[in-house]
């Protein structure tokens, strides 16, 4: 009875469906969000082909150049969204970067030419920060250009280093504003309406099986971060600080601080994790509380404050790195990894470092060969593009590296779970949306359009 129940339900969802594009090819209304206009009627059109130029702003963008930008964009099938606005308060400068993104809710890279001002912003999984830093700086380095020149220049220099795909609600055709046929509309809706019983299926059994794999690693993760969390607070007992001995000054004071804030913010955050990804908020707080500590206890010593280094790359709880030192895992190629002083002395003496192992169905495993569960722990403490030279050619390199991997454990640096072109929502980490200070760096031009937000 509940499966024919569910069948009726996505008969008359599918039926709607096929109405609905039924309506839309023969020149039904507008659309509420086209009607309002602002950063709604931007993300509708965004979600339709890769460039918008709003009436108000036509002045700038011509048509034929509008559609030969999105059709560049199109064939190289990158999530390359492209918006050019007028400086009103309709698009607020601080803030309408991210609603574009919020409410287009597609992952990818997302370029503002605002009045005469230019900025963009990406998710993480799409582009690094820094690149999308240095593209936007790059752009904006000759001074004040016509849209057409600014906006082909980012393109260009964009779609060749981003990540991703064309999302699927674009369809096949170059140009801002082509549509497909009724017939060809009617016909997709058909096939929907005869597969969608089994699809609708089919999708519920792969999502049970995602959330089942992500309750396993966050279980599996969960006991390495809590081992994390209590090393750490030993820590801070083994240093038997106080506050108002002998000698304490202000800066010493500040560093115990900062090293008891990080310790209270790790066990918050993890008491609030629900996904594998969001353990990278726990092991950032935990590896800013360790250099804390670092100088705190240098400054006690009467030696002068530690340069802030990664950790030691084979166990954290070894706090910063004081050095670099060529290392290979068995059967990989040699790289420089960050290592502490008794690491280090132990690879010169031709040891085996001390390792950070895990527990794994076949036994205790360095973490770096113990599955992709340990991306999210690793990529909170080695942040900054510095983890996948570390990792390569490493079990847990290797599955970072693949899509289904980003699909299921949020990329294991960035995490949020989608790629370049998914359909995510508002289901984004703002600090990972961005190049900069608001995206790339503060909105130049004539027209005002300076940074702000601070996400």
């Amino acid at each position: 009875m509940r499966t024919r129940l569910m069948s009726v339900r996505v008969g008359a969802m599918l039926s709607g469906l096929l109405l609905a594009l039924s309506v839309g090819a023969l020149g039904g209304a507008p659309t509420a969000a086209a009607a309002d206009g602002g950063t709604a009627a931007v993300a509708e059109a965004l979600k339709k082909g890769p460039v918008y130029v709003d009436p108000g702003a036509s002045a700038q963008l011509s048509q034929a150049q509008a559609d030969a930008l999105a059709a560049k964009i199109k064939a190289a099938g990158k999530p390359l969204f492209v918006a050019v606005l007028p400086a009103t308060p309709a698009f607020p400068a601080d803030s309408v970067l991210r609603t574009v993104r919020t409410e287009t809710g597609i992952t990818g890279l997302y370029a503002i030419r605002l009045g005469d001002g230019f900025n963009a912003g990406a998710d993480a999984v799409v582009m690094p920060r820094n690149a999308v830093r240095n593209l936007t700086d790059a752009v904006k380095a000759g001074g004040t250009a016509d849209a057409a020149t600014e906006l082909n220049a980012f393109v260009d220099q964009a779609l060749p280093q981003m990540k991703g795909h064309a999302p699927a609600s674009w369809g096949g055709g170059a140009g801002s504003g082509g549509g497909s046929s009724a017939g060809a509309l009617i016909a997709l809706g058909a096939v929907a309406v005869l597969a969608g019983g089994g699809g609708y299926l089919l999708v519920k059994r792969n999502r049970k099986k995602k959330e089942e794999a992500r309750r396993e690693a966050l279980a599996r993760l969960s006991v390495v971060v809590d081992e994390d969390i209590t090393a750490f607070g030993e820590e801070l007992d083994r240093l038997d600080f106080h506050p108002g001995e002998p000698g304490a000054d202000d800066a010493m004071r500040g560093d115990y601080e900062r090293g008891l804030d990080s310790y209270e913010r790790a066990k918050q955050i993890m008491a609030s994790v629900r996904r594998p990804e969001e353990v990278q908020g726990v092991t950032q707080a935990l590896e800013d509380g360790r250099y804390a500590l670092a100088c705190l206890d240098a400054r006690r010593r009467g030696e002068p404050v530690p340069e802030r280094r990664a950790p030691c790359f084979f166990d954290p709880r070894h706090g910063p790195s004081t050095e670099d030192a060529q290392w290979a895992p068995p059967g990989g190629a040699a790289r420089t990894v960050p290592v502490c002083t008794a690491d280090a002395v132990r690879l010169r003496d031709g040891l085996d470092p001390a390792v950070r192992t895990v527990d794994t169905e076949y036994g205790r495993r360095p973490y770096y060969e113990a599955g992709p569960a340990y991306g999210p722990w690793a990529g909170g403490y080695f942040g900054g593009g510095l983890l996948p030279g570390l990792l390569m050619g490493t079990l847990l390199g290797s599955m970072m590296s693949t899509p289904a991997y980003a699909s299921d454990f949020g990329g294991g640096m960035d995490g949020g779970g989608f790629e370049g072109g998914d359909v995510s929502g508002a289901d984004f980490n703002p600090s990972d949306f961005g190049g900069g200070d608001f995206g790339g760096g503060d909105f130049g031009g004539g027209g005002g359009f300076d940074g702000g937000g601070g996400w």
